[in-house]
């Protein structure tokens, strides 16, 4: 299948006389003599009424609003797991009669000009709205992204927004192009329980084309958009705002930001817990632990069978209990070349096949959608939370049940499914991760296993995933290179190690687990817009056959950040949460600013 059609409604041409009003003189003359059929148009579109608008000012205006910015204009980074993006002036800051506003007078006229009441009178016409609506508020700046910078799914709803634009500002020559990256993405509202939310995948895109305008009314659970990222090493360059009226919008409680911080019916995203002992096993649990949740005892036998899968070093009676103490002082811990030899090379081959067929990576990006997606392989959203590509297990691994010829028929999927139903599902793991973290045999398990492709996948942290009691997040990494620990060259500033490692361990492309502290305050769920409101507790980057155990608590999110397209593979892994027993003191609580901690 390929990406979404970049059809869309658009109007415009420079042949019309002047408007008489000298306010309006940056605005294509054509353009505010059009209303009705840009209106029309507007009200036609899908997946919700929107509208492009080229040609939106004269010849040669918005070139030196470019010039001005350039030249007087500062630019601060600005990440969280929602985005990644440059922002640059405020315009609503910007004042007449400033020094600034002095070295930038095209981009004051640009401003004047679209918060004008003939040109609110003109937005709220061609937006289907009451007239005399809008209010005289400005609310819009100058944003840049860059190689890498992105914007994830949302409909924009905040306080009282009613609509939303872009003013591109894209190189005029060459044209931009779907390979450059950076579109509008649009999304379908899915009715889920008793109200919409976005489908995994965006069902039309915008390209961001020099001097053309796109805008949409906000509307709480319907305008759902997302920024691609930006592919290229040109920026994507754009004046985006909105216009508001005097009240917020009805049913703002399906916002997007508000969903994010709700913990109601239909917002968790990770499914229930299910037991570890089965018919066959259950009498074995119960020989070993008085109670499920108590100290248990690993055995020799235990031993033996985790052999045929983890790296023996890992079942020393001296690595033990390292580990287990490592655990107990910092509450998380990482375990790399986790599997042996024999498994990890057999799913590293199998990963690596399916990215170079798939052509995703190392700054390949895929500009089809449905990339990877088929019967075993599935998307999963809603898009403001989540999207990443979800193994669909049977009850029986399909590699046990399989006899095939070579390993070059075995999808990576079917490796790790059979990690996942034979081993993380075992009681065996169970005694022996209950041991290594001192919680006692776990009380059930959840899970799933996961394919973030770069370029397109992602979670997102939200109130959701909340849970009532303690988890232990117990997570099988696998990604392009070594899974060895980088070191640091404080001379050089740079991360020592195979290209690969260094890539996933900066963070640059994301891919990495992130937990922060969710908010205690009323503030509102704009907060979570803000990265200096998220108190990041532990960083956990992307790392071949790595395995890491995080004790979270109750008041604690996590999120898989945005993989860029510039990563070295795909990220997948095999993400479980055991329930465990929870005290009522604070010995595994997570301390602030933690880091990757090695066994």
């Amino acid at each position: 299948m390929t990406s979404p059609a970049n059809k869309r409604p658009r109007v415009g041409s420079s042949t019309a006389k002047e408007p008489s009003s000298t306010i309006l003189e940056p605005i294509t003359p054509s353009i505010l003599q059009n209303g009705e059929q840009i209106a029309e148009l507007y009200q036609k579109a899908t997946p919700y009424p929107h509208a492009v608008i080229d040609n939106f000012c004269i010849d040669g205006f918005l070139e030196n609003i470019l010039t001005e910015l350039k030249h007087n204009s500062k630019v601060k980074f600005k990440e969280t797991d929602l985005f990644r993006v440059y922002q640059s002036i405020d315009l609503g800051n910007l004042k007449d009669g400033s020094e600034l506003a002095a070295n930038m007078p095209n981009l004051m006229k640009l401003k004047n000009a679209i918060y004008s009441p003939q040109y609110r009178a003109f937005i709220e016409n061609i937006a289907g709205l009451e007239a005399g609506s809008l209010t005289d508020e400005v609310d819009c700046a100058a944003n840049c992204h860059t190689r890498g910078c992105h914007l994830l799914c949302h409909d924009d709803v905040i306080g009282t927004r009613k609509v939303s634009y872009i003013i591109y500002l894209t190189d005029a020559t060459p044209e931009w192009t779907d390979s450059d990256g950076g579109r509008l993405e649009l999304y379908e509202a899915i009715a889920e329980e008793d109200r919409f939310v976005p489908g995994a995948l965006p069902v039309k895109t915008v390209l961001p084309a020099f001097n053309s305008m796109a805008y949409f009314v906000v509307e709480p659970g319907v305008s759902f958009h997302s920024v691609q990222e930006v592919f290229c090493d040109r920026p994507r360059l754009s004046i985006q705002g909105w216009y508001h009226t005097k009240e917020a919008p009805s049913q703002i409680e399906n916002a997007t930001l508000q969903r994010l911080k709700s913990t109601g019916k239909g917002e968790n995203t990770e499914g229930s817990f299910q037991p570890i002992a089965d018919e066959t096993t259950s009498a074995t649990a119960e020989t070993n632990e008085n109670e499920t949740g108590a100290e248990p005892t690993f055995s020799s036998e235990d031993s033996k069978f985790l052999g045929e899968y983890i790296n023996k070093a890992y079942l020393t009676e001296e690595s033990l209990n390292e580990i287990r103490t490592r655990f107990e002082e910092e509450s998380s811990v990482k375990l790399r070349h986790f599997l042996n030899d024999e498994w990890s090379s057999k799913i590293k081959v199998a990963f690596r096949r399916q990215d170079e067929k798939d052509k995703v990576g190392v700054n390949n990006p895929s500009l089809d959608y449905h990339v990877g997606i088929n019967e075993k392989w599935k998307a999963v959203g809603p898009a403001h939370k989540q999207r990443f590509l979800q193994y669909q297990e049977g009850s029986v691994s399909a590699l046990s049940a399989k006899k095939a010829s070579s390993d070059d028929d075995v999808d990576v999927g079917e490796y790790l499914d059979h990690l996942k139903q034979n081993l993380f599902q075992s009681v065996e793991f169970g005694r022996w991760v209950g041991w290594l973290s001192s919680l006692g045999f776990p009380l059930g398990y959840r899970g799933r296993i996961r394919r973030f492709r770069p370029g397109l996948d992602y979670t997102v942290a939200h109130y959701g995933i909340l849970t009532t009691n303690a988890v232990l997040d117990t997570t099988l990494c696998f990604c392009g290179g070594e899974g060895n620990q980088c070191s640091f060259d404080e001379e050089t500033n740079e991360l020592i190690g195979s290209d690969d490692d260094a890539i996933w361990e900066s963070g640059d492309v994301g891919g990495f687990e992130c937990y922060i502290e969710a908010d205690d305050d009323d503030e509102g769920a704009e907060a979570e817009y803000d990265e200096e409101d998220d108190t990041q507790l532990l960083s956990v980057s992307a790392s071949f056959n790595t395995l890491s155990l995080v004790y979270r608590d109750p008041g604690t999110m996590k999120f898989v950040k945005y993989v860029g397209s510039g990563a070295p593979s795909s990220r997948w892994d095999i993400a479980l949460e055991y329930d465990v027993k929870t005290d009522d003191d604070d010995e595994h609580q997570l301390p602030l600013a933690t880091t990757d901690e090695e066994s």
